[in-house]
């Protein structure tokens, strides 16, 4: 990989997208929790979906968080109802699956997301958020050889 010397870019990476991150939450969270649920609820809510019944530790890998980030996130969602953890195929394991409470409160959040995404394309420009997504799928790329603490952090 080379540094292209003739471009200097000015500002703290982390910072702006952080910045970029919070107005996209937002958006997502004030849509999204109409339904009770923050976006992160609704992400890992779809997640489990997707992949369940599924260990803890293969969410989290396809997720890209850690295993604490992923308890604390988890345990509002089992209490709620709405995720079930269960014994794994073996002693030492466990497994997370949707309910079907979880099911339709997931449905419900669906529609709530689209109405977020589709305000942010419009937004944006759907071009733009395509090229957002490509650059920041190259990027996710260009990066998963680091460290998973630093990934994090």
């Amino acid at each position: 990989m080379s540094v292209d010397t003739a471009v200097k870019p000015a500002g703290c990476t982390n910072l702006k997208l952080r910045q970029l991150m919070r107005r996209v939450a937002q958006l997502y969270d004030a849509e999204v929790g109409k339904t009770g649920l923050r976006g992160t609820q609704y992400s890992l809510l779809s997640y489990v979906a997707k992949l369940g019944p599924v260990r803890p530790v293969d969410l989290a890998r396809a997720m890209k968080v850690d295993a604490s980030t992923l308890t604390r996130n988890l345990r509002p969602l089992v209490d709620a109802g709405w995720l079930a953890m269960a014994p794994g195929p073996d002693a030492r394991s466990r497994l997370v699956s949707v309910t079907p409470a979880g099911r339709e409160k997931r449905t419900e959040a669906q529609r709530r997301w689209r109405v977020a995404q589709e305000s942010l394309n419009q937004r944006l420009g759907a071009t733009r958020v395509v090229a957002l997504h490509a650059l920041l799928d190259e990027c996710q790329d260009l990066l998963a050889d680091l460290p998973e603490g630093e990934a994090d952090a």
